[in-house]
């Protein structure tokens, strides 16, 4: 690589034609720090809610956006523990106005703290599109809900990015496993990755699969992919005492039936190290977790057939966007990757 690398540029907020490519200087990693040749990166709901309208989380115009990534290391600066030049890797890194450095571009310079080695098993690609949904499902099934082999876990949008995640760690715990879907399609991709149950939402309300699921006991934990609106289908069909993690929690909702159930509710937002500087060790530590998961054949993410490189950024970012996505849209920087 040359003294300069190619990156995806955002000029202003709003339409995805608003990303060029551009080339930017080659940096020395400072302590703490590795640079990374990225491989592929993924695109995630938050990339283009950035983009679309700015905000606090977003990075200076113009823009490097991208939070996910697989690569391989090409050089560490002082004090990095763990990795060395040559490592495939993989993290959760940049993209944001406190780790400006994105994804979508030959090169980033992360906070070593935020990457870990990548999963063997998985191609760049594939390990590229599970960071940020990994991690959030890991924080929210066992850091936060902490569950048990045997217990009945509910997976809203057991199909979609996170949730397709969320099922395959709830599964590998040992948890009996049920996932919302919308469609027979989406069925058969929750049950290919381990459900053990599915409910179409748009079919059955909470009340139904309950009943027809749980013989009207409700579930132990409650795992929210979809969140804001349908927070109050996840507190219906939680048992007594039981637990509901939501990664979206925008808008106003009335917690009566968690005082009535007893139950505890967990919001889970996995940029937070990324954004106040704080707990980053136990992303690397989630991380190579999840790493374990895949390399033992249990964890293993779905990815939309379609292929973009970083000259078609914007249509994968229209992709996403637009809800046409059959699992995670991917980046691939190397062709091969």
């Amino acid at each position: 690589m040359s003294a300069t690398f190619k990156a995806v540029l955002l000029d202003s907020f709003g339409d995805a034609a608003n990303f060029r490519l551009g080339e930017l200087p080659l940096a020395e990693p400072p302590a703490g720090h590795v640079r990374v040749r990225i491989h592929a990166a993924s695109v995630n709901p938050v990339d283009y809610k950035i983009r679309r309208g700015g905000g606090p989380l977003a990075p200076a115009l113009p823009a490097l956006l991208g939070c996910d990534f697989a690569g391989v290391v090409e050089a560490a600066g002082p004090g990095v523990e763990g990795l060395k030049v040559g490592d495939e890797v993989y993290g959760c890194a940049g993209g944001l106005a406190t780790v400006p450095g994105g994804t979508y571009a030959e090169a980033i310079v992360a906070d070593a703290r935020l990457v870990a080695l990548k999963p063997k098993s998985l191609s760049m690609a594939e390990a590229a599109a599970l960071p940020l949904v990994g991690i959030t499902a890991w924080e929210g099934l066992i850091d936060r809900a902490r569950v048990r082999p045997g217990q009945s876990v509910l997976v809203h949008g057991g199909a979609g990015g996170v949730g397709h995640v969320a099922v395959q760690i709830a599964k590998a715990i040992g948890a009996h496993v049920t996932a919302t879907v919308s469609s027979a399609d989406k069925a058969e991709v929750a049950r290919r990755f381990g459900a053990d149950e599915t409910a179409d939402y748009r079919r059955e309300t909470p009340a139904d699969y309950v009943a027809r699921l749980t013989g009207g006991r409700g579930f132990d934990v409650v795992f929210d992919s979809l969140g804001n609106e349908n927070l109050p289908n996840s507190l219906e069909a939680a048992a007594v005492n039981g637990q509901v993690v939501s990664i979206v929690t925008a808008v106003p909702v009335d917690l009566k039936p968690m005082h009535a159930k007893g139950l505890s509710l967990h919001a889970v937002f996995m940029l937070i190290p990324m954004i106040h500087g704080i707990a980053r060790e136990h992303h690397r530590e989630i991380l190579q977790g999840l790493a374990v998961l895949a390399d033992t054949g249990r964890l293993r993410p779905l990815l939309d057939p379609e292929r973009f490189t970083l000259e078609n950024v914007a249509d994968a970012h229209r992709k996403l966007e637009e809800g046409r996505a059959v699992g995670k849209v991917v980046i691939r920087v190397d062709p091969a990757a």
